[in-house]
């Protein structure tokens, strides 16, 4: 079924029932993914991850204008976090920014994937601040369904995956394990204390700190690739070391929001596919033109 992509401006447009007929046309094409996805890439040639965008809708349409331009087959990854803390130029911003890439993700699903992160399994494990409920209230009423159906569609997500360069993707971190093993079943059940590893786990390098939370660090990483034969992360998650390599280069923090510029600016990562990725120098930094700007807000 093909899928018309809106744009955020549009979403923002809708009356009542045209929310509901796209939320329903969502339902019928967004795929539904198992936890742990190994994506394909034989037939793409280059992969644009981003980060926490954070309801910036703005800056999603610039991370979609790279990932469309030149008509070049392209797989273009999310690391969670598209909902909640909207840049103020940005109103309801979490709801346009999650119904235009859950298009994008129906329109395009094998080049397109929606990772879970922290705010996208809210229904599992709360998180603070989630403003995704009071916008959609502010735009089309208080009915709480249509917000569960939002949630419920970013839920179809992988909570990680995977790239045959040796990359693995995920929001935070990844399960503890030690032995190749325990690595193929990591995401056979995934209890709340395997997901708060994988969408809340914060690495040392940072200097954010949340309760009850585990910490990973560099030992830990190796143990993961030891047992995976991964070689690189590719993360979301902690603001402060955004666009800095760690652990030897191999790991990287992408934020793709205006609302945490002022750590590492609004980035992506960009590399070519069909080849090992040894460490993140391989993977090119974009600033995206939106880093430093404000915009007119929409009435």
């Amino acid at each position: 079924m093909a899928v018309n992509v809106p744009t955020p401006e549009e979403i923002l447009q809708l009356d009542e029932g045209e929310a509901d007929a796209l939320l329903d046309l969502l339902e019928r094409t967004v795929p539904v993914h198992p936890p742990f996805v190994s994506i394909p890439t034989a037939a793409l040639r280059e992969a644009i991850v981003f980060g926490d965008t954070h309801g910036d809708w703005r800056s999603t349409l610039e991370v979609e204008r790279r990932f469309l331009a030149g008509g070049i087959p392209r797989l273009l990854v999310g690391l969670g976090d598209y909902v909640d803390r909207a840049p103020p130029d940005c109103a309801q911003g979490s709801v346009a920014n999650a119904l235009h890439l859950l298009s994008l993700a129906a329109q395009a699903p094998n080049q397109v994937y929606l990772i879970q992160g922290n705010h996208e399994t809210t229904r599992r494990i709360p998180t603070d601040p989630h403003d995704l409920p009071e916008e959609v209230d502010a735009l089309w009423g208080p009915d709480s369904t249509r917000c569960t159906r939002i949630e419920a569609l970013l839920e179809r997500g992988p909570l990680a995956a995977v790239l045959p360069e040796k990359i693995y993707l995920a929001h935070a971190g990844f399960p503890f394990v030690g032995s190749s093993d325990e690595w193929a079943h990591a995401f056979d059940e995934v209890s709340d204390d395997r997901l708060t590893e994988i969408v809340w786990g914060q690495c040392d390098a940072s200097r954010y700190r949340r309760a009850s939370v585990p910490t990973w660090g560099g030992r830990d990483l190796e143990r993961l690739f030891r047992a995976s034969g991964i070689r690189i992360f590719l993360r979301g998650h902690d603001p402060d070391v955004a666009g800095l390599p760690l652990y030897d280069g191999h790991c990287i923090t992408l934020h793709t929001t205006r609302v945490f510029q002022r750590f590492g600016g609004v980035i992506i990562g960009r590399f070519p596919l069909g080849r090992t990725i040894e460490s993140t120098r391989d993977v090119l930094l974009e600033h995206l033109p939106t880093e430093g700007q404000t915009f007119e807000v929409l009435e």
